[in-house]
């Protein structure tokens, strides 16, 4: 037992920033709209006093042209009444506009923002909780794309809607009151409506696929470039700067064709829709100042229907926008919920416990796995790929370290990958400390088996924090301590600001033996009981490779440990050794035991070369 108390205490510390109070309603016949209904809502305050704003900005501006054809009635022709009353009438409700609509405005934007907070925050902690076998078969570039872009997409949406909802209300509104003044012209000005109509529901139609086609074009250059950027060495090794152009240019070509396309179908509708009530008021100011000339018709009616017509440009100048952002919207909207509709590959099981870790005795019973044989939700593939680990069975004992050793594909790191519970298992059973992985929770059993990967990846901040990773409380005292063992420390200090300097991307500014070690070095700091050594030395050179492993052999006393490994020296840090072959445990026992008797391990050995190109043996 290597924690002092019996309790399980999380590695990381978890932050205070409040959680999304809601999530998409699950997969069903609703639309889209209705499956965000529940973000949407936990901001029905903000929406409800913003709709009453808009409602007050709306009421405000359709009263306008009427006051001013009473105006050049009452005041200007017949005399009757004050104009000053008119005037101040008009100031009153321009201020009662601009307050109500910088009102609506702003809780409306805002709740479109937070609806975007929401959703990236929901789609980050969803990806955080699908498994390897998601990330196995999606691309980086699209999954960015659908938390950038895609979401934006939406967020525009709730912000506009509202508001061109409210527009359209007004142009309810409007066609009553104008109906008040004349029936005859109101039947003019509806004449256009019908064809307005059948061409934004043709626009809506055509805009939809092409929305899709184009979020899904911007997804392939962002994987493009997220490739071209993290294997720029590759690239240039290579010389294949050509190259990656090159196919950056032709999914450029690709995106620009769909854009142009979804812009010509725009072209092509949304004049028809804007000016088809333009007509209308052409029509209007003859028959109408026919009826003036005849006495039917006052001018203040004639400038009041007129304004009205002109108001009602914006709501059909609007239609083509709405249709747009709507099709786009609904297009990254699917494109969100295909990943938030992704169940976690591996979670917690109802009733699972924490695991309070002890001896850390390992059992490996009937296991089996292969990779691609689930799509991630657990239904089976048309067709099963061989198994990598068929039949594997293996006991380790509390306090033992043990070499995993076999040629590349042989399953050594799938063993460790399992042990995590990175994937699940599709047959057999691990138990740790007597206790099905399976029924304990990720964090708890993660918390208790510390992994060094063969390639440590490194995020891009300070030495200390990366170090820190898996306690971000941590002492720059027990950092410093940690470095030293992992004999990182002496390098670190040699950088331009020590501990303070921050890493580049992935960490390339590093050897790949200085990123190995700090990779080591948060290991040391975690202090877990079970440990996983992942060929954890192998670009580190021999001399250092020695006094590492001289503060392994510390690290290691009385704690579990698995050393997948191909270079003789990290085979020396076990106590006993397994040979992998085709998914199972061909020959168990000491190094020396199986260099004398079994010669499939010196054959296995035989093929792993080391870094200084001396064979393994």
């Amino acid at each position: 037992m290597h924690l002092d108390d019996a309790t399980f205490e999380p590695v990381r510390e978890w932050s205070d920033y409040p959680p999304v109070a809601a999530t998409i309603r699950t997969r069903g016949p609703q639309g889209w709209l209705r499956r965000i209904s529940p973000i949407v809502m936990t901001h029905r305050w903000r929406i409800s006093w913003s709709v009453l704003a808009a409602l007050v900005a709306m009421v405000a501006q359709i009263l306008v042209p009427r006051v001013i054809g009473l105006a050049i009635d009452g005041a200007l022709i017949d005399q009757s009444g004050s104009l000053w009353i008119f005037v101040l009438t008009l100031l009153i409700l321009g201020v009662a506009r601009a307050g109500a609509t910088f009102g609506y405005r702003y809780g409306l934007y805002g709740m479109a923002f937070k609806v975007e907070y929401q959703l990236r925050t929901l789609l980050f902690e969803h990806l955080g909780r699908l498994s390897f076998a998601f990330y196995d078969r999606v691309q980086s570039g699209q999954i960015i794309s659908r938390a950038n872009s895609d979401i934006r997409s939406v967020q525009m949406f709730m912000a506009f809607a509202p508001i061109m909802a409210v527009q359209f209300l007004s142009f309810v509104i409007a066609i009553g009151l104008m109906a008040a003044i004349s029936l005859p012209l109101t039947a003019i000005t509806m004449v256009a409506l019908p064809g307005v109509f059948a061409i934004g529901q043709r626009l809506r139609t055509i805009m939809f696929p092409l929305s899709w086609v184009v979020q899904s074009r911007q997804a392939e250059i962002a994987t493009v470039v997220d490739e071209s950027v993290s294997g720029v060495r590759v690239v240039k090794a290579f010389a294949a700067e050509r190259q990656q152009i090159e196919a950056l240019a032709r999914g450029a070509e690709r995106l620009r064709w769909a854009n142009l396309l979804q812009h010509r179908t725009r072209a092509s509708h949304t004049p028809f829709i804007e000016n088809l009530p333009r007509l209308a008021l052409a029509a209007v100011l003859l028959v109408g100042g026919q009826q003036v000339i005849n006495g039917s018709l006052s001018i203040g009616d004639l400038v009041s229907f007129n304004l009205y017509i002109l108001l009602l440009q914006a709501p059909f100048r609007f239609v083509g926008m709405l249709l747009i952002l709507g099709q786009r919207a609904k297009a990254s909207a699917e494109r969100i919920y295909e990943v938030l509709d992704e169940p976690p590959g591996t979670s917690d099981k109802p009733g699972a416990v924490d695991l309070v870790p002890a001896g850390g005795a390992i059992s490996f019973s009937q296991v089996g796995f292969a990779y691609g044989t689930e799509t991630v939700g657990g239904t089976k593939g048309v067709e099963e790929p061989p198994r990598v680990l068929h039949n594997f069975e293996l006991e380790i004992p509390a306090g033992q370290s043990i070499a995993i050793v076999g040629r590349t594909g042989s399953g050594k790191s799938t063993v460790a990958r399992l042990l995590m519970r990175f994937y699940d298992l599709q047959q057999g059973s691990i138990l740790l400390d007597g206790q099905d992985i399976a029924s304990l929770t990720q964090a708890s059993l993660r918390s208790t088996i510390g992994l060094v990967p063969d390639e440590p990846f490194l995020f891009s901040t300070s030495v200390h924090d990366n170090i820190a990773y898996g306690q971000p409380g941590a002492s720059r005292i027990s950092v410093e301590k940690a470095a030293r063992a992992a004999q990182a420390h002496e390098f670190i200090v040699g950088l331009e600001n020590g501990y303070d300097t921050i890493i580049g991307e992935r960490g390339y500014d590093l050897s790949g033996g200085q990123r190995q070690r700090i990779s080591l070095a948060r290991l040391f700091l975690q202090n877990p009981s079970v440990i996983i050594l992942d060929d954890s030395t192998s670009s580190i050179d021999v001399e250092i490779e020695e006094r590492i492993h001289r503060s392994l052999q510390e690290l290691l006393k009385d704690r579990t440990t698995i050393v997948i490994a191909h270079r003789l020296s990290t085979i020396g840090l076990a106590q006993r050794v397994v040979l992998v072959e085709d998914g199972h445990i061909v020959a168990d026992g000491s190094h020396q035991y199986l260099m004398d008797s079994e010669p499939r391990y010196v054959q296995a050995l035989a093929a792993s070369v080391t870094d200084d190109g001396e064979r393994a043996w």
